[in-house]
């Protein structure tokens, strides 16, 4: 953290508060109780899990999500100790961004259909193809124009995670018409 002094309206401390220490940064408080609510869901979520061991998994599914909803609650009340006691978080330095452009809708666009596509023809076509189209699609409109170059490595990238979810975590991903192939 930044040890400079910053400078607060005219009124305020730099913690936010008003002269009669009210807390003005309703935002963060915000964001804690979002994050204590998830964690909260999340644990009474796991409570309702069936009790289910083997002798491979003897810890079962419930442990997981007792542990990120528990660490979620911990974080929020860590973080609204810190906004309650005047923590701010320094500003963005290295964000390039120009404020004053508009936004891309042609390449948000073009994202949202590659995205659209995929969840079209990943059943039907299988999740090589769908998914070589879906990282191809995706480069392109972010600007990449080596056509040939983009598609090899979208299906690289396609083949690699269908691998990968079937032999490292035993997941089948849809083959499509590529059954028996693959």
């Amino acid at each position: 953290m930044s040890t400079e002094a910053t400078t607060a309206p005219e009124g305020t401390t730099p913690s936010g508060a008003g002269p009669l220490g009210r807390v003005r940064d309703r935002a963060q408080l915000g964001l804690c109780a979002a994050l204590a609510l998830a964690g909260v869901v999340v644990v009474v979520d796991a409570s309702r899990l069936g009790e289910v061991t083997s002798s491979n998994d003897p810890v079962g599914p419930r442990a997981m999500p007792f542990l990120v909803g528990g660490a979620l609650v911990v974080v929020a009340v860590l973080y609204a100790l810190d906004v309650l006691r005047g923590g701010v978080g320094e500003a963005e330095a290295g964000e390039d961004v120009e404020l004053g452009h508009r936004a891309d809708w042609r390449t948000v666009g073009l994202l949202g259909g590659a995205f659209a596509l995929n969840a079209v023809l990943i059943e039907p076509l299988g999740w090589v193809i769908s998914g070589s189209l879906l990282f191809f699609l995706s480069a392109f409109a972010l600007g990449n124009r080596h056509h040939v170059r983009g598609l090899a490595i979208g299906i690289a990238l396609a083949l690699g995670t269908f691998y990968a979810f079937a032999i490292g975590l035993g997941v089948n991903l849809p083959a499509g018409i590529l059954q028996g192939i693959l």
